[in-house]
């Protein structure tokens, strides 16, 4: 009986790989797309990504903190002068007055005497437009009784845009920022369209010139091989004129010369013959003359 027992747990545990087998047949098939494996990790754009979110967390948390210390010694500084000054709010206070005592607190009079003397010599510079009016704004906190009338105000920022938008902007006389700021993007953007053309027309002709300059390097022009040490001149002949043979030093037709063929007897009794035609002749001419 005991073998039998043991017989049977044996065969059991061989069973039990068998059901887990049968059991993963028999599951459902997942429905739906399947879903590609998730891509590899990049450890070092991982490891930046961290480092970046941990600055910026730092930046933040010290900013908070910036904050939080000016917002607790604002609110000290006020409940001290609400218990002094306006009897614990007994006294109503004016806007106006708690802006004037807070700017005299926190924003003394030479602090304010610099950012006026940076925004009456503001210019745009290498800034955009937007740029300029985002720095022209928050200097003009500090300066109220210069832009506090609009058309002083604009005209303070056209005179701070570059040459090029300034003389464009003066002939139109806007009366309103917003009106400026919107005419001068404008103006802006189409300088910006026009410098890009003119960098794109002249970038055409090089680039004429560069295939010029290939199609010549493919294809060379041909040229006569002129031989080494050739004296050879080509020859000019003047119609009705000829040239004094220097083989037998008279003037003949044809291209060779009688010396040089081998009639140089012929040549030699020719030239006697006219050597004494000529002496006759001259015999002759001399008595009749007498």
């Amino acid at each position: 009986m005991a073998s039998r027992g043991r017989r049977g747990a044996v065969s059991a545990r061989e069973d039990e790989p068998r059901r887990d087998e049968w059991a993963e047949q028999q599951a459902p098939a997942p429905q739906g797309p399947v879903l590609p494996p998730p891509p590899p990790v990049d450890y070092g754009v991982f490891m930046q990504g961290l480092v970046q979110a941990m600055q910026t967390q730092a930046h933040t948390q010290a900013a908070l903190q910036a904050q939080l210390e000016a917002q607790e010694r604002a609110d000290v500084w006020w409940a001290s002068l609400l218990r002094t000054r306006f009897e614990d709010e007994a006294v109503d206070v004016a806007w106006d007055e708690f802006v004037r005592l807070f700017r005299a607190k926190f924003d003394p009079e030479n602090m304010q005497d610099r950012m006026e003397k940076e925004l009456l010599s503001l210019t745009q510079g290498s800034m955009t437009v937007l740029e300029y009016e985002a720095i022209f704004s928050e200097l003009s906190k500090y300066a109220p009784h210069i832009v506090t009338d609009e058309r002083r105000k604009t005209k303070k920022f056209v005179m701070g845009l570059k040459p090029s938008l300034r003389t464009r902007l003066v002939a139109f006389d806007h009366r309103t920022l917003d009106e400026t700021l919107s005419a001068a993007c404008r103006q802006e953007g189409e300088m910006e369209q026009y410098l890009e053309e003119n960098k794109a027309s002249q970038k055409r002709p090089a680039a004429t010139l560069q295939r010029q300059d290939k199609k010549k390097a493919v294809y060379p022009t041909q040229q006569r091989p002129v031989e080494v040490g050739s004296t050879q001149a080509p020859s000019v002949r003047s119609p009705g004129v000829k040239k004094e043979c220097p083989h037998c030093g008279r003037t003949h037709g044809g291209s060779e010369c009688w010396m040089i063929t081998g009639n140089a007897e012929a040549v030699t009794t020719r030239s006697r013959i006219a050597q004494d035609f000529s002496r006759e002749s001259s015999v002759e001419r001399q008595p009749q003359q007498q």
